[in-house]
């Protein structure tokens, strides 16, 4: 900052109090929660699916920024782009980020995108212009690049989903240059070990492709959980080698529990 050597120059109180304003502002955080809403989402064997506790975890996240006095935003993403909310403050907007996150289950009728997001990018189409397939299937490495387009500054993104996709790593390696991303894997206790009840017929939400299966078969069940066992750890390990943070959730647990341990590692981090 300059010195005032004239009495008709520039107050410095006003210029420091500028300052002061403009280093608040850059000092306010932009948390941009990414929602995985493909059909594979939808699953649930208890009483909450993955996409509830997707819903219930963006919740906290949204509240706990707008406590924070910072600015949070949406987008609900599948094989396309669902919808855009863009960062804001407040409890109102933080409301309406989850509500929009519950409302798009399996049966809730197809809503429009932002306004504000269709009119600056023309990336977001009404939803009942998209065949199915794009609602059913996956595409994370589509989300990071919409992220890219809309959000300029730095953002601290999480990454809400169950990452049943391919050839998406390159894309949140990209993102993380510019942002601070956060993978957050999202899975039901069926998917990591299968029950002993028999013939079986299970369909792939995604794909719509069939099998019949034995579970009555001790060999197919270890098969499966060490297959799931192993893509969980595989998973973590690429995404913290290449400087993304990771967060596995239960959707039949707790969401706090994660996000504590997730916030208590970043702070101790921060202190080294």
């Amino acid at each position: 900052m300059g010195r005032v050597t004239s009495a008709a120059g520039p107050d410095p109180r006003r210029r420091d109090e500028g300052i002061a304003s403009r280093y608040v502002e850059e000092r306010q955080l932009t948390l941009m929660l990414m929602a995985d809403v493909s059909a594979s989402q939808d699953f649930g064997s208890g009483s909450r699916s993955k996409r509830e506790a997707t819903a219930e975890l963006c919740a906290l996240l949204a509240f706990s920024a707008i406590r924070n006095d910072d600015k949070v935003g949406l987008t609900l993403f599948h094989g396309d782009i669902e919808q855009y909310i863009p960062p804001r403050k407040g409890q109102k907007h933080a409301l309406r980020v989850v509500r929009e996150v519950l409302a798009h289950g399996p049966d809730a009728p197809e809503t429009r995108g932002s306004a504000r997001g269709r009119g600056r990018l023309g990336l977001l189409r009404k939803a009942w212009r998209r065949p199915r397939s794009a609602r059913e299937s996956t595409s994370i490495a589509r989300a990071m690049e919409f992220l890219s387009s809309v959000t300029p500054r730095k953002t601290i993104c999480f990454v809400v989903s169950d990452f049943l996709d391919q050839g998406y790593e390159r894309a949140l390696r990209t993102a993380n240059r510019k942002h601070d991303v956060v993978a957050v894997l999202v899975t039901d206790p069926r998917e990591l070990e299968l029950p002993g009840i028999g013939l079986v017929a299970l369909r792939d939400a995604e794909t719509g492709q069939a099998r019949i299966f034995d579970t009555a078969s001790e060999a197919f069940r270890g098969e499966v959980r060490r297959a799931a066992a192993e893509r969980v750890r595989s998973l973590e390990a690429r995404l913290r080698s290449s400087g993304i943070d990771f967060i596995h959730v239960d959707a039949s647990g707790s969401v706090v529990d994660p996000l504590v341990h997730f916030f208590r590692m970043r702070e101790r981090r921060g202190r080294r």
